[in-house]
């Protein structure tokens, strides 16, 4: 299975969304959280992958600020995309921004990509610092940690996840950790989290880092 962008933006460019679903398939999980949903590109891939292994017995959990009048943290990195959404391609800027004039980070515009798996989804608009303490984490198999960029909002959602996702072998793919993707206040983050609970860090193809708890 390949990875599709569906004609929008993605941080997993080329080879990147294939080794993440790679990732997904070596776990084969049937509940992921995505924290960090960006324009749903991911987001449609996961519900793309969990349907063709599970058929409708899977569940899919995203969190996100969803361009909404709710503000991050004040030392949070955000992409240039999310403030302007100019596209590369001069095509997409016309479509996305004078014919449907869509914004492609709202939750409006995600739920409508994903409107095919409609009854396994739930998109949570809000900052992680709050949500990851209200809603219930212990079925989540998988995550794709790749919201907040602070070291601060990185240690508090492992800790969160760390803290409430029960059972054993629960996977967190964190990204921009190796030189591949990097940045550096996360990579901090997962280095001082992950001693401090002494949990392996897995490096995947010199970009994600992979925990175990």
């Amino acid at each position: 299975m390949n990875y599709k962008t569906y004609w929008r933006k993605t941080g997993l460019k080329g080879k990147w969304g294939n080794i993440f679903l790679e990732r997904l398939s070596y776990h084969n999980p049937k509940t992921v959280l995505e924290v960090g949903v960006f324009c749903g590109v991911t987001a449609r891939n996961i519900c793309d992958f969990l349907h063709k292994k599970n058929l409708n017995n899977f569940n899919y959990i995203g969190i996100d600020l969803f361009g909404g009048t709710q503000k991050a943290e004040k030392d949070e990195i955000e992409p240039t995309f999310l403030k302007d959404q100019k596209f590369s391609n001069p095509l997409k800027n016309i479509y996305y921004n004078y014919i449907l004039k869509e914004n492609l980070n709202s939750i409006k515009s995600v739920k409508k990509l994903l409107k095919r798996y409609s009854n396994n989804i739930k998109l949570i608009a809000g900052d992680t610092n709050k949500v990851l303490k209200e809603i219930n984490l212990q079925n989540i198999d998988f995550t794709f940690l790749d919201g907040g960029h602070s070291y601060q909002t990185v240690i508090n959602d492992l800790s969160n996840l760390y803290e409430n996702m029960k059972g054993k072998n629960k996977v967190v793919l964190c990204d921009d950790y190796g030189k591949a993707s990097f940045i550096q206040e996360v990579k901090n983050a997962i280095d001082d989290f992950s001693n401090k609970n002494n949990i392996k860090v897995n490096i995947i193809e010199n970009r994600f880092a992979e925990l175990i708890f």
